[in-house]
C-alpha cells in the first residue's frame, strides 16, 4: 500500500518544474460583410418648353405630351459572394503522436478515454520512475515501444482520472505544444517561447530545469496546461564549462555559461 504523503510529495517535485501560465486569448471572429449599397436616387428630367406658336395664327398642331418621368432602377440583390459569411479557417490538425491540451489530453481525461482511442491492447497501468529515484503510478502508452512510450500520472490514482502530468521522456518521438520535443536545441526553444527564458543551474546528473519562460509564447498555451522542460548537457561539454553553469543559482537561456555546455531537450512535463 502506498502512502498519499509520499505521492503528494512526489507529484508536487515533478509540477514545481511546470512555470505559471496567463490565460490564452483568442482573437475575435472576422467582422460580417458590408451591407447592400444604398437604393439610388430618382432621376427626374427637365419639364419640356412650351410649344412655339405664330404670333397672327395659331398653331394648328397639338401641343406635345408631357413626357412621364422615369422610374428609379431598383437597387441590385447581392451577388452570391457579397451575400455569403466569411469563411472560419479550419481547426489545426493534431497529429497522432501529438500531445494538445484537448482530446483526451484534457485536464478531465481518464484512462478509459485514453485506451478507447489507442486500442486497450497499448496501455498499462503500473509503476514509472519518479523524481529523486522513486515509483510512482500512472498510465503508460504503448509500454513496449521506447519510441511511442508515454506516460500519464492522474490527480485521482484510484479512478485514473483527472490528468496531473504527462511526460515525454526516454525515447519516446511524442511531440509537446508548439513541435516541442526531445533533443531540441536551447536555441530553438528559446525561439519557440519568442525571448529568453529563465532556469536553474546544472544538477548532479548535468540538467538544468526552466523555472520561468518570462511572459513569452511558451508562458499560456491554448487549453490552460502548463509545460516544463528539463535541459541536459552535452556528454562532451567541457568539464570546467559544466561545473561554471552548475550549481544553486539561476541563469538566462542566453547566458554564456549555459549556452557553453550545449544542452538540449531531456524531458518534458506537460501538467494542469
Amino acid at each position: 500500500m502506498r502512502y498519499p504523503s509520499v505521492r503528494a510529495t512526489l507529484v508536487a517535485a515533478m509540477i514545481a518544474a511546470l512555470p505559471g501560465v496567463a490565460a490564452a486569448q483568442f482573437p475575435p471572429p472576422p467582422s460580417p460583410p458590408g451591407s447592400p449599397p444604398a437604393a439610388l436616387q430618382d432621376r427626374w428630367p427637365n419639364s419640356p418648353n412650351a410649344p412655339q406658336t405664330d404670333p397672327v395664327q395659331p398653331s394648328a398642331q397639338q401641343p406635345a405630351p408631357r413626357r412621364q418621368p422615369e422610374q428609379a432602377k431598383p437597387a441590385p440583390a447581392p451577388t452570391a459572394d457579397r451575400a455569403r459569411p466569411a469563411a472560419q479557417k479550419p481547426a489545426p490538425r493534431v497529429s497522432a503522436t501529438e500531445v494538445a491540451c484537448t482530446g483526451v489530453f484534457v485536464k478531465d481525461s481518464n484512462h478509459l478515454k485514453l485506451a478507447t482511442k489507442y486500442d486497450s491492447r497499448n496501455i498499462i497501468f503500473g509503476k514509472v520512475d519518479g523524481p529523486d529515484g522513486a515509483k510512482i503510478d500512472a498510465s503508460v502508452l504503448f509500454p513496449n515501444d521506447p519510441r511511442r512510450r508515454l506516460e500519464v500520472l492522474w490527480n485521482n490514482e484510484a479512478d485514473r482520472s483527472e490528468t496531473s502530468v504527462i511526460a515525454i521522456n526516454g525515447k519516446s518521438q511524442w511531440t509537446a505544444p508548439k513541435g516541442l520535443k526531445l533533443g531540441l536545441a536551447i536555441a530553438a526553444l528559446e525561439k519557440a517561447n519568442g525571448r529568453p527564458f529563465k532556469l536553474s543551474g546544472l544538477d548532479s546528473d548535468g540538467a538544468a530545469s526552466v523555472v520561468g519562460w518570462e511572459g513569452g509564447a511558451l508562458a499560456a498555451l491554448p487549453g490552460g496546461c502548463k509545460i516544463g522542460i528539463r535541459l541536459f548537457a552535452d556528454p562532451k561539454a567541457p568539464e570546467n564549462a559544466r561545473s561554471a553553469a552548475a550549481g544553486d543559482k539561476e541563469l538566462l537561456s542566453n547566458d554564456p555559461k549555459i549556452l557553453a555546455v550545449k544542452p538540449t531537450i531531456g524531458e518534458i512535463l506537460i501538467g494542469y
